[in-house]
């Protein structure tokens, strides 16, 4: 453990946060607090502080008990509450209901304490945006950074860069996120996506915002969209309210790791013209109503 402060507030989230918004948290701050992109004095510091907080809030087992008990569940032998006497006060080994190690580049510290691990706070970081570790014995290895546009980072690219005064061809696999560090043979590379005018992307999830005419909002009809393939029409049903959501399953971005995509939403937003610029079919349309 290398904190004493409130997990929660640590990631800027409430006790009552849902899985997909505490993942929401932790993917800013673990990129904003990486020290290989923040060169602050503080950065290391808190770059573990939001892992250890993500690896104890995500756990559904580790939550309850650190709901219950804060950071005396992962505290072995520690003090016990005002009031109390020796031994465990929760009825476990320890001081709640997880032992732990300290883990640092997949290796154990040679604790006698078994059953919870804290983990590495990069290899946290790692599995979470699905790359390998430039970290520990590969730590001397070049790095380049490569920016990249979002359709990109959609179909994947090659691009050349230079190491050790050498030209290469690199392939960089469709998938890959803003900030992800993949290793090639003998190097690393840090990719940096440029943001799109139409696609936002959370996760392997992509979303765009697409306004319909109000009368198609009333009596239903067919759209053209913009998706990352192109363009494709989807139905919207008689009488959608604003800000109605649409799940294209499937369509969103490839995963790195693991077979399928994303899934792709639609928000959709109505335009609400002026009555006297309406077409006469449009007001006939109105008038059934």
């Amino acid at each position: 453990m290398t904190t004493n402060k409130d997990y929660y507030e640590i990631l800027g989230v409430g006790k009552s946060v849902s899985a997909t918004d505490l993942k929401k948290a932790y993917r800013r701050l673990a990129l904003e607090w990486h020290p290989d992109r923040n060169k602050s004095s503080e950065a290391e510091k808190r770059f573990k502080e939001i892992n250890e907080a993500y690896e104890v809030l995500s756990d559904s087992k580790k939550r309850q008990a650190y709901d219950q008990f804060g950071h005396a569940a992962f505290t072995p032998g520690g003090a016990p509450p005002p009031g109390g006497s020796g031994g465990s006060p929760f009825g476990f080994g320890g001081f709640g209901p997880f032992t732990y190690t300290y883990r640092t580049s997949g290796s154990r510290d040679g604790s006698s304490f078994e059953g919870f691990d804290f983990s590495d706070p990069f290899q946290i970081f790692e599995e979470f945006f699905g790359f390998t570790s430039p970290f520990g014995r590969s730590a001397h290895m070049p790095h380049v950074s490569i920016t990249i546009d979002f359709m990109d980072s959609f179909k994947g690219i090659e691009k050349e860069v230079v190491i050790g005064a050498k030209k290469r061809k690199i392939k960089i696999p469709p998938g890959v996120d803003d900030g992800s560090r993949i290793r090639f043979a003998d190097f690393f590379a840090t990719i940096n996506v440029r943001p799109h005018k139409t696609f936002q992307r959370e996760g392997d999830d992509v979303f765009v915002d697409v306004e319909i005419p109000l009368v198609i909002a009333i009596t239903g009809g067919e759209v053209d969209i913009p998706v990352l393939e192109g363009e494709t029409k989807i139905r919207v049903k008689l009488g959608t309210q604003p800000g109605t959501m649409l799940r294209l399953s499937g369509r969103g971005m490839p995963r790195l790791r693991g077979r399928g995509r994303g899934d792709f939403y639609v928000r959709l937003h109505i335009n609400i013209p002026k009555y006297s610029d309406l077409t006469l079919e449009q007001r006939n349309a109105l008038d059934l109503f």
